[in-house]
């Protein structure tokens, strides 16, 4: 774990997607809590998502937010309203990682530094692909090739979720879709606002539930067409 100031991290929010996470939500929030400030957002989950947060919120009231969709809307629009929370407690910084533990919270620090360095406006966590499940290879080489062709950014990882972002940059960003599609489309307005960035390799945990989500072949098909709906819907 890289070793930044407590000074810094005070600016630090993450900001936590969540639909139907009770049985990783808690143990994750707690690891967390005790370094961060977390914003975390139930997207209408049926199980008791939202009451593990709540409970972890009493544990540690200066610095874990609740927020909940009562109905589920998708990771793109719960990662829109984190941020918007987390800027409302005056975040200097922001980081989106996934509910459902497959990221290692180890990597925070490494893709906090760049920004807390003052090197760049945003930092891109990127995966390993060959040590990724084959169908989840295949859907996110697929993904990067797509966003490279529509979007004309090419990144190594244009579908993860873990990234870290200068909250004052926040703003600028035009996020149409509200569930997977909005992955890409952060990464088109990195692009158009001209911004800085950088990419950091992180680790990727992958157990059942974690491949069960995520970018698939299906889910890649949905946003491909969704793209092509978007991009001349948005660009004329």
């Amino acid at each position: 774990m890289v070793n930044l100031d407590q000074n810094d991290l005070k600016q630090v929010f993450l900001v936590i997607p969540a639909f139907n996470e009770s049985k990783r939500i808690g143990q994750l929030l707690k690891r967390v809590a005790e370094r961060y400030n977390i914003v975390v957002v139930d997207d209408g989950s049926s199980d008791n998502t939202y009451e593990i947060a709540k409970s972890v919120k009493k544990e540690f009231p200066t610095n874990v937010f609740v927020c909940k969709h009562f109905f589920n809307r998708g990771v793109g629009a719960a990662t829109k309203t984190g941020m918007i929370d987390a800027i409302v407690h005056n975040a200097k910084y922001i980081v989106t990682i996934d509910g459902d533990g497959q990221h290692s919270i180890d990597d925070i620090d490494k893709v906090i530094e760049p920004l807390l360095n003052d090197d760049v406006d945003v930092v891109l966590g990127y995966r390993n692909f060959d040590d990724m499940p084959t169908t989840k290879k295949f859907a996110n080489n697929v993904m990067n090739l797509i966003t490279r062709i529509f979007y004309n950014v090419n990144v190594k990882d244009s579908q993860s979720g873990f990234r870290a972002y200068k909250s004052d940059v926040i703003p600028l960003l035009k996020i149409h879709s509200d569930r997977y599609g909005a992955i890409s489309e952060f990464t088109r307005e990195i692009k158009t606002n001209h911004l800085s960035y950088v990419e950091v390799e992180i680790q990727t945990i992958y157990t059942d539930e974690t491949q069960a989500k995520g970018t698939n072949i299906f889910v890649g098909l949905k946003i491909f067409f969704k793209m092509i709906l978007d991009f001349f819907r948005y660009k004329y």
